[in-house]
């Protein structure tokens, strides 16, 4: 049996820019993607923190050490420069593995590691 745990998690970010007019995604720093195990292309989990949203969308690399977080396309509408988000992904995986998978949660500090 196969079931989804969390894999990897930016807990507490906070959205720098909010691009209504690109084609959809996540924009993340690739020093942030890399602590938190996440790849380009990645479907990810986007939860605003100051308004409840939740979206699903993936990931798209942003410059090293920038600090970005924008939410592109429709996504801007609900998710605005300031707002704190944890973004979140999950893997299957069998359920004895599971048991002993530990996640990479990572908590920045600004947006920075």
């Amino acid at each position: 049996m196969l079931i989804q745990v969390l894999k990897s998690k930016l807990h507490r970010v906070r959205v720098t820019d909010a691009n209504l007019n690109y084609i959809g995604s996540v924009t993340i720093d690739k020093d942030l993607m890399d602590a938190a195990n996440f790849i380009e292309g990645e479907k990810v989990q986007v939860l605003n923190n100051n308004n409840g949203e939740r979206i699903e969308t993936y990931v798209i690399t942003g410059e090293r050490a920038s600090g970005i977080i924008c939410l592109n396309g429709a996504a801007a509408r609900k998710f605005l420069p300031g707002d704190v988000v944890i973004i979140l992904s999950y893997a299957l995986m069998d359920f004895e593995e599971a048991k002993k998978f530990k996640p990479t949660i990572v908590f920045p500090n600004n947006n920075r590691l």
